[in-house]
């Protein structure tokens, strides 16, 4: 009998986020496509599958539904402070795949409001020291996971 594995963040993570159209709707709205239409067409994914899939990421609290038209009825997606937080993992993904996935120059670029090309670095919140491999280690409450 299989059993349900280790208790885990990422795991959770990934039950609201981890689908590709979910993560690629989150990338436009963050890029600020932020109509249906646009996100359609930006993400190439299906309009049931992604209407699916922003229904989800507004029930779990990611984005907002509101209105800005009343006749007909139509909505735009607006992240909440849940769906703030998670551009720095879209930055880090994007990162990632631009450093070992896609071939040529990357097809986006983030420039911080210092005027410089962003590259997300993890830093410690304590120290301020960007973090380095083999620097940190997982610890679960009462003992080392």
């Amino acid at each position: 009998m299989a059993g349900t594995g280790r208790e885990c963040s990422i795991a959770n993570a990934l039950g609201v986020v981890g689908e590709r159209w979910s993560l690629l709707a989150l990338r436009e709205v963050t890029l600020g496509a932020r109509r249906f239409d646009q996100i359609v067409r930006n993400t190439g994914a299906s309009r049931d599958v992604l209407a699916a899939r922003l229904r989800k990421l507004v029930d779990a609290g990611v984005l907002e539904k509101r209105p800005y038209e009343d006749r007909p009825p139509r909505y735009e997606y607006v992240p909440t402070e849940a769906g703030r937080a998670l551009q720095p993992i879209l930055l880090g993904l994007m990162e990632w795949g631009d450093r070992y996935v896609t071939q040529g120059p990357p097809p986006t670029v983030w420039e911080h409001a210092c005027g410089a090309e962003l590259h997300p670095v993890t830093v410690c919140a304590h120290c301020h020291r960007p973090l380095g491999e083999g620097e940190a280690r997982a610890v679960r409450l009462g003992g080392v996971a």
